[in-house]
């Protein structure tokens, strides 16, 4: 495992093999000299990864007091499989739920809270894992998430039925006609320069099989918001061309979860903690790190029952051994 020390912030990265045989690349970001609040699982967006791209946002949270846990998914990153290509969109939840519960599970970690961190595309896998496994997670921060592609993204009905059939003999064939998705994306001029000279983000028009995923899990989505339970924060770019603000607010109104809040920010883009101006993007992280602030200094009711069933186990012990 490397590390390193970046800014007061002790930084790793290590590979891991997933159920299909798979090296996928991990990164960690975590406070110096303090024992971690709690425990972030961050989940970048389509086309992107972790170790660079969401560098910047892995640092403010771990400065914030956090342990920020990264995952370049199948066919992105530093990740194997072919560039671009998501040949099953429920794959990548698996991997995930499975780095991250493993995470969780170390003896380390029990007993602290477990967010969520999606951006767009991770925003969905993210609602996906709490469908999974209610009550695991203790909450989510969703940055423009994935519940629904913006109809300015999507071909129009015909294309996407020849798209679909060509699908079945071609999936891997880069076909799918859409806009510059990094220009519709990021407002600052200088941030779409850093996406374009990232050799690990993906370039290139959308790979059929991909494109389907995509458009299935968010109509998915869309029709199942009111199953979400988990705590969570909602953030969206007034202005996002590329997930519909619209959706955010649906899923904030609809969903089962008894703790949500969501935020729009007037003007801003998709990429609105990495693309804005940097006054915008200091704005948007205060209210991410203020939520999460709030809700790991008072617990909750999985931890409650965690740590009775650890105090149960141990007196039970003790009577044995009395015996």
């Amino acid at each position: 495992m490397a590390g390193e020390m970046r800014n007061h912030v002790k930084y790793e990265e290590e590979y891991i093999l997933n159920s299909r045989g798979l090296k996928l690349f991990t990164c960690r970001w975590f406070p110096a000299n303090q024992d971690p609040k709690a425990l972030i699982f961050i989940l970048h967006g389509y086309a992107m990864e972790c170790s660079i791209s969401m560098n910047d946002t892995g640092t403010r949270l771990a400065k914030a007091g956090y342990a920020v846990y990264g995952i370049d998914f199948e066919g992105h990153g530093k990740s194997s499989g072919l560039g671009g290509l998501i040949s099953c969109f429920d794959d990548i939840v698996s991997d995930c739920a499975n780095y991250f519960s493993t995470i969780c599970e170390h003896k380390d970690n029990i007993g602290k809270m477990r967010y969520l961190y999606g951006e767009s595309m991770g925003g969905a896998i993210a609602l996906n894992m709490d469908r999974q496994t209610p009550d695991y997670w203790d909450g989510a921060v969703l940055v423009a998430p994935m519940c629904k592609i913006a109809d300015d993204m999507k071909p129009n009905p015909v294309v996407i039925t020849v798209l679909t059939m060509l699908c079945k003999v071609i999936p891997t064939w880069k076909m799918i006609p859409t806009e510059d998705v990094v220009e519709m994306a990021f407002k600052e001029p200088e941030k779409r320069a850093e996406i374009r000279s990232n050799p690990y983000c993906y370039k290139g028009r959308i790979r059929l099989k991909t494109g389907q995923e995509l458009l299935r899990v968010s109509l998915d989505l869309e029709k199942n918001l009111h199953k979400i339970q988990m705590p969570f924060l909602v953030v969206h770019g007034g202005d996002d061309k590329v997930t519909d603000p619209s959706t955010s607010k649906q899923l904030h109104e609809t969903a089962a979860s008894a703790d949500k809040t969501f935020k729009l920010y007037p003007g801003m883009w998709h990429g609105l903690t990495s693309g804005e101006p940097p006054e915008n993007i200091d704005t948007v992280f205060s209210d991410i790190i203020n939520w999460l602030d709030e809700r790991s200094a008072i617990g909750n009711s999985r931890l409650e029952k965690e740590r009775k069933s650890r105090n149960d186990g141990f007196i039970s012990s003790k009577k044995k051994m009395v015996c």
